[in-house]
C-alpha cells in the first residue's frame, strides 16, 4: 500500500491486518506533522505501509484506533497504536535501532528535546499569517514576530557551530522542524529567513537529503492543495 494510495475517508472499510515485518503509519499526504514520521521512516529505512486519511471525514474504524483521530498514528503488527509526531518519532528511533536519530547523550537529547519544545512556538505563525491576509489583515507584526523567532534558530546554529541542528550530520530535530521550512515559498514567507544566513544555508542543506526529496512536493502542489483547504474542502487526493 503506497503513500501515493488515495484517502480513506467514512464509509470506508478499515484495510486488513498489518503486513507481517512491517509498521503501518496513518497519514495525510500534505499534513506536515505526518510528514516528520514519514521522513524518519524513510531516513532509518523501515519497512513500511501507509494508509492515507480524510481528516475531514474520519472513518468510524480509525477513530476507534486513535480516539483524537489525529495523524500520524502507527500501529504495529501486534495492534499496538502509538501517535503523536514526536512519539512516534522517537518511538520508531528506539525500536528500529539502525542509524540512530536522537543523540545517545542524555544532554543532547534534553538539548533536541527543548529546541523542539522552542519550535512549537514558531509553528502557529504558518497558519495564522496565511489565514490573516485571507481575511484582508494587516499580518506585518505576525511577520516580524515570526521573523525574530527564526533570527533566534539562526542564533543556535551560529553558536553552536555546527551545519545542522544536532551537529554535523541530520538528527531527529532537524527532521521535526523541516516540514513548515518547506512550505514557506508556498506560504509566501520566505522573505522571513533574511538575516538569518545559516538557517538558509540550512535550508539549502536539508534540501539534498534523500529523504527530504523523496517526501517533499512541488511549491506548485502544496499551492493547489492549500487553495481548497483554505476554501474548507480540502482535496486530500489532489495530484493522484
Amino acid at each position: 500500500m503506497s503513500a501515493a494510495q488515495k484517502c480513506y475517508a467514512k464509509g470506508t472499510s478499515a484495510p486488513g491486518p498489518v503486513p507481517k515485518g512491517q509498521i503501518r503509519l496513518y497519514s495525510m499526504r500534505f499534513c506536515p506533522f505526518a510528514q516528520r514520521t514519514r521522513l524518519v521512516l524513510h531516513a532509518k529505512g523501515i519497512k513500511h505501509e501507509t494508509v492515507n486519511i480524510n481528516l475531514k471525514e474520519k472513518p468510524d474504524w480509525f477513530l476507534e484506533k486513535n480516539p483524537l483521530g489525529l495523524v500520524p498514528t502507527l500501529e504495529t503488527e501486534k495492534g499496538q497504536v502509538i501517535y503523536d509526531s514526536p512519539i512516534t518519532c522517537e518511538y520508531l528511533d528506539e525500536v528500529y535501532a539502525n542509524k540512530k536519530l536522537l543523540p545517545s547523550d542524555p544532554f543532547e537529547k534534553a538539548q533536541q528535546k527543548m529546541l523542539l519544545e522552542h519550535f512549537s512556538k514558531v509553528t502557529p505563525y504558518f497558519y495564522k499569517i496565511p489565514m490573516g491576509r485571507k481575511n484582508g489583515e494587516d499580518v506585518s507584526a505576525l511577520e516580524a514576530e515570526l521573523k525574530e523567532k527564526l533570527c533566534k534558530l539562526n542564533e543556535v546554529l551560529v553558536n553552536r557551530k555546527n551545519k545542522f541542528f544536532g551537529g554535523d550530520s541530520i538528527s531527529m530535530i532537524d527532521y521535526m522542524m523541516w516540514p513548515w521550512f518547506e512550505r514557506m515559498e508556498m506560504m509566501e514567507l520566505k522573505h522571513c529567513l533574511d538575516g538569518s544566513a545559516d538557517l538558509k544555508k540550512w535550508v539549502e542543506l536539508m534540501l539534498q537529503d534523500p529523504s527530504v526529496k523523496a517526501n517533499m512536493f512541488t511549491t506548485d502542489t502544496y499551492k493547489a492543495f492549500y487553495k481548497t483547504y483554505m476554501e474548507g474542502k480540502p482535496d486530500y487526493d489532489y495530484g493522484l
